[in-house]
């Protein structure tokens, strides 16, 4: 799409604003910025300042026989909240009583809404009240713009457009569009997911793929005439030319550009209002900064150090007690890690159980690839002077607590951060890790260095392939995955703290280098500055690399947001944002903790199945999971569709039914329930079939257990143990490894069964306890990997 952004004109328009000592502009300003955006209609508007006098010629150049007068002020933002926007006649009499009347009335009426809290009272304002907070509204009304009224098409819902650029903390620069108006955070919240409001970072989109985002919404039905009684208002064209050239301003004025004197910070016209196809700017806001340096990446390569050390250093263990420090050096020797390659630090010791010790830090005659720091916050500070002014280490793993996220100690932790960064302008140094970190656990690195003896968080050793790998910013909600998912048998378990230096995307770039790892799953409350596009960048990555990214982001709500701002240091962040990014981008959101388990369960067996679609089929012996499953196909952000058998699969199943006598209690349909009466035989034949047809993308089958025809305990009968040929698992087993469709099994019953549910489970299958969450995290999965084929389509194209 042809674009006209006349960038030298934006950036003059800048420079004259900062060149005044402000970094925004006002409404006016933002017209001309909108015309050098590339806009064919941005309002006639004629700027009429404090100290000037209004003459009837003024209006000569407006077409029409009304004008818009708007109030101008840097603390008034919602104008029609304190009357600061009139329609008159153009008539020069009424023209001029307006304009007074509005000087005088606004600064009274924002007092007074300020005085009863109905508005949000402006920072520089947080003192005033009565005539002095009066006298500073009035003080900063620099004047009124005269604009040209142009009346829209229509105003009924749906007819005004939100279009915005943001720089955001965490992903950069975001480009969003939805419902317009005065109401559009109400129909952001009221709204399905991406019905109202969409959003995408201009880094990884561009206008085409924008609009098809801005085609799902609620917005693009009302604007293009798609709604019942409603006419096209826009052409395709016009939005498309208008993302396309947002985006390029976006990318153009961004932290990211270093080309750039200025960024955006915030730019929004809301509304838009369609006249006789035209789009016409009603109001708009924006925001500015000089440019600014983006923040230096971390040496990440060094990470294989961290994760493949090659040798080991502890300061913090002791010798009479089992603190944190012993227990770290214990799981780092149980895990087969040579003793030989580790090196303690304790003072007045020579020796410890066979381990080396030297007195100092400074004392190491040579550099270790991972350096743990398992001590008191108060020592970390002279520890980490003495690694980066003598060299010590590849990486260093900062245990403790008491580093920024307990409020008024963040001082600290950027004494730390500061030091790290001056010695990396003189060499490379080390990456750290944490601080508030519970530790890393590498099978392939052959140590574990967690804090959580053995016999409380036993690990399955052994060099057996392993393909998942666990990041959290929470330690404790990495152990507590490991610890209740017995199919959670992670390569890499990482807990990254307060992310001092280590980022989450430092993590997922290192693993996008590792062949073995197919599903990395990430646990976090707050990226940092900047961190969230290179995340996400990195996402993107990794779907080419055969991988699969899942993500929990804490912070959905204000209330999650002030939590995790108190427990690891953490800032969250907009969530929508966050969302929207690294979905678009490749990876799959949970939306509570239950669905990421279930995210976990599906990846881990069933990264090498082909998702082709999303038509499901379903057989149960129960009628109210056959009903469960049916009534959660849809969901708030996914889709499946029960499948419409083909005839044969129709006839074949008819044929299993009839031979098992089930004739006279089973229909054929979708999903099919075959009652408690049951057996083995009906299960294996039926999902065979189902499996077979062209029609079919994934199957779930569904058993409630307890009836008396499957044999579904352990030694229930001579011939059907769980290692029988006979028994289920096998016969499901089988089917699961000879199809290349997803097939998942719901096992709804009491703990009775789980050897039942475990075995299923350790055979390659997974596994869930109920049907309705079975669904809930096949249709997002299913969703994420057909996201992730549109994804590779393009890259290959």
């Amino acid at each position: 799409m042809e674009t006209h952004v006349d960038f030298a004109s934006i950036n003059d328009l800048f420079k004259r604003a900062a060149s005044k000592g402000r970094f925004f502009l006002y409404e006016y300003e933002v017209y001309d910025l909108i015309r050098f955006v590339g806009s064919e209609t941005p309002p006639r508007y004629e700027f009429l300042a404090k100290d000037q006098r209004f003459k009837a010629e003024m209006l000569n150049v407006f077409p029409g026989n009304k004008i818009v007068l708007k109030i101008v002020s840097s603390q008034i933002l919602h104008k029609s909240e304190v009357g600061g926007v009139c329609i008159v006649e153009k008539d020069p009499r009424q023209v001029l009583s307006a304009i007074r009347r509005m000087r005088y009335e606004i600064p009274e009426r924002m007092a007074g809404l300020i005085e009863s809290e109905a508005i949000m009272k402006p920072a520089v304002y947080s003192d005033l009240k009565g005539q002095a907070l009066r006298d500073a509204i009035s003080g900063d009304i620099k004047g009124v713009i005269l604009v040209q009224y142009m009346a829209p098409d229509s105003s009924e819902f749906g007819n005004e457009l939100l279009v915005s650029l943001r720089w955001t903390r965490e992903f950069g620069m975001i480009i969003s569009a939805g419902l317009g108006g005065t109401d559009t955070e109400l129909y952001a919240k009221r709204f399905r997911k991406g019905q109202a409001v969409v959003a995408a970072n201009t880094a990884l989109t561009d206008g085409q793929a924008f609009f098809e985002l801005f085609r799902q919404t609620i917005s693009y039905r009302k604007i293009a005439g798609l709604t019942r009684g409603r006419k096209r208002i826009v052409t395709d064209d016009q939005l498309l030319e208008c993302f396309s050239a947002l985006v390029q301003t976006g990318n153009q004025f961004s932290p990211v550009n270093p080309e750039a004197e200025f960024h955006i910070e915030e730019l929004e016209i809301n509304p838009f209002a369609f006249c006789d196809y035209l789009m016409l700017p009603l109001d708009g806001l924006c925001k500015f900064d000089p440019y600014r340096k983006p923040i230096d990446p971390r040496p990440v390569e060094k990470i294989d150090c961290l994760l493949h050390p090659t040798s080991i250093g502890i300061v913090g263990v002791s010798a009479k007690s089992a603190n944190i420090g012993r227990i770290i050096l214990d799981n780092v020797i149980a895990t087969g890690f040579s003793m030989s390659k580790i090196t303690l630090i304790h003072p007045g010791l020579n020796d410890l159980d066979g381990v080396r010790v030297i007195p100092r830090l400074v004392d190491l005659k040579e550099k270790v690839d991972l350096l743990i720091l398992a001590v008191s916050a108060t020592a970390i500070k002279q520890l980490v002077e003495d690694i980066l002014e003598h060299d010590l280490a590849n990486s260093v793993l900062l245990i403790p607590g008491g580093m920024g996220e307990k409020k008024g100690k963040e001082r600290l932790t950027a004494e730390i951060k500061q030091k790290i960064r001056e010695s990396r302008k003189k060499n490379e140094g080390p990456v750290f890790v944490g601080g508030n970190s519970l530790g890393i656990l590498s099978h392939p690195g052959k140590y574990d260095a967690m804090f959580i003896p053995e016999k409380k968080l036993p690990k399955t050793r052994g060099e057996h392939i392993r393909k998942t790998a666990l990041i959290s910013q929470s330690g404790a909600y990495m152990i507590t995955r490991m610890s209740k998912l017995s199919f959670l048998d992670p390569a890499y378990a990482v807990s990254i703290g307060n992310q001092i230096d280590v980022t989450a995307s430092d993590i997922l770039r290192f693993m996008n280098t590792l062949d073995d790892i197919k599903t990395v799953s990430f646990y976090i409350e707050g990226f940092c500055d900047e961190d969230g596009l290179v995340f996400t960048k990195a996402v993107k990555e990794a779907i080419p690399k055969g991988k699969e990214v899942i993500l929990y982001k804490a912070g959905r709500t204000p209330e999650g947001k002030n939590a995790t701002s108190g427990h690891t240091a953490s800032i969250a962040g907009d969530y929508m944002v966050c969302e929207s990014c690294v979905s678009q981008a490749g990876a799959i959101v949970a939306e509570d903790f239950t669905q990421f388990e279930g995210l976990l369960r599906l990846s881990s067996t069933m990264s090498d199945k082909l998702v082709t679609g999303n038509r499901l089929a379903a057989i149960s012996n129960a009628g109210y999971e056959s009903v469960g499953i049916a009534d959660n196909i849809l969901g708030e952000d996914y889709q499946l569709e029960l499948a419409e058998l083909s005839q044969t699969t129709h006839d074949l199943l008819e044929e299993v039914i009839k031979t098992a006598h089930l004739d006279s209690l089973v229909d054929v349909e979708n999903p099919i329930d075959v009652t408690p009466m049951a057996g083995e035989g009906v299960y294996e034949s039926s999902i065979r079939v189902l499996l077979n047809d062209k029609n079919v993308d994934a199957v779930i089958a569904a058993i409630v257990p307890l009836t008396p025809i499957l044999h579904t305990l352990e030694n229930e009968a001579e011939d059907f143990d769980f290692t029988s040929e006979k028994n289920l698992i096998k016969r499901i087993s089988r089917l699961a490894a000879d199809t290349t469709k997803p097939l998942v099994m719901v096992v709804d019953s009491g703990p009775l069964f789980d050897p039942l549910a475990n075995a299923l489970q350790h055979s390659g299958l997974p596994v869930f306890r109920s049907a309705d969450r079975a669904v809930s995290a096949l249709g997002k999965y299913i969703d994420g990997r057909l996201r992730m084929s549109k994804i590779l389509d393009r890259l290959i194209a």
